[in-house]
């Protein structure tokens, strides 16, 4: 299958149509791949993705949430749709249910996901409590730097970081470079001057973990060097004992606040009260939509990672 699209189509007139017929739905936007060739290749080895069946794989997608479900509101864009096929590493089944569990997150969580946009939240991104560092690591990965003492609770709630946080993944897979997951996947996680009840705290949680995700944390203490072997001082603001000059939040704030635009689009309009047809879709046998949403409200919240 040609990876060409058309970018003229024509539609029937309105005059055309008799008074039973509606015109047929826009197509999605054609897919253009933005991907060197080197993550061709990694994509390839490590996603099975392969370029000849890209565009078949995210017609197969779209053809599944159509037909199983029809009145599901999102994005059909084949770059939308290649984010859960790269997450789930081009299993139909498995892609589909991410994008499920995605949309039933946002509606389940309405206190994070309502409203979603930058200038909502000025006052978490002047804090300086997370930011994304300039330069990747060596292997391609941005760094996502989450700094918790930034944070006065009499200033706002805590709902407010994690919207910050979502908003800034969110950012950050508009790039195909990051598109391993969100889908998004985690390939470590650093903390460094963790206090010492941290460490018992993370002693007790470790054994709950997949061991695959327990072998992603690294807990440093005030040992630079040894985040330093993990992620190269070059990299590094010399806050943590890096070469790359202060850490500097204006940019990445720069970059969230010229994106306004894109999530008042996607995370702005009316959203549609705990019955709508989502909900319903997702219901088990027997369930009110009323018990379903104060569930399912408690299970996303104990479950972010299972959805993202």
């Amino acid at each position: 299958m040609s990876e060409e699209s058309d970018s003229l189509r024509t539609s029937p007139s309105a005059a055309s149509l008799s008074e039973n017929e509606l015109p047929a739905p826009p197509e999605p936007p054609g897919y253009v791949c933005t991907l060197s060739e080197e993550l061709v290749t990694k994509a390839r080895e490590e996603l099975q993705e392969k370029p000849e069946w890209r565009l078949r794989d995210v017609q197969a997608l779209r053809d599944m949430v159509r037909k199983e479900y029809p009145n599901l509101s999102t994005s059909l864009d084949d770059a939308f749709l290649l984010r859960f096929l790269r997450a789930r590493k081009f299993d139909y089944d498995r892609a589909l249910q991410l994008l499920i569990n995605y949309h039933s997150c946002r509606r389940s969580w309405p206190e994070v996901f309502n409203n979603l946009k930058p200038s909502a939240l000025k006052d978490v991104l002047a804090s300086g409590f997370l930011t994304v560092l300039p330069h990747t690591d060596p292997r391609g990965c941005h760094i996502l730097c989450i700094r918790p003492d930034r944070w006065i609770p009499s200033n706002y709630p805590i709902t407010e970081n994690i919207r910050a946080i979502y908003l800034t993944l969110e950012k950050l897979i508009q790039s195909e470079e990051t598109q391993d997951g969100f889908p998004i996947r985690i390939k470590a996680v650093h903390v460094v001057n963790e206090p010492r009840i941290f460490k018992g705290i993370f002693a007790i949680i470790k054994p709950f973990l997949k061991e695959k995700i327990a072998n992603r944390f690294f807990l440093h203490g005030s040992d630079l060097n040894s985040l330093h072997t993990n992620l190269p001082r070059s990299i590094l603001p010399k806050e943590y004992g890096g070469t790359a000059g202060e850490l500097d939040i204006t940019a990445w704030n720069a970059v969230l606040l010229a994106s306004e635009e894109d999530f008042v689009r996607e995370f702005c309009p009316p959203d549609p009260t705990c019955d709508n047809i989502l909900g319903q879709a997702l219901l088990p046998e027997g369930v009110t939509s009323d018990a379903q949403c104060d569930d399912s409200m408690r299970a996303v919240k104990s479950q972010l990672y299972s959805c993202y």
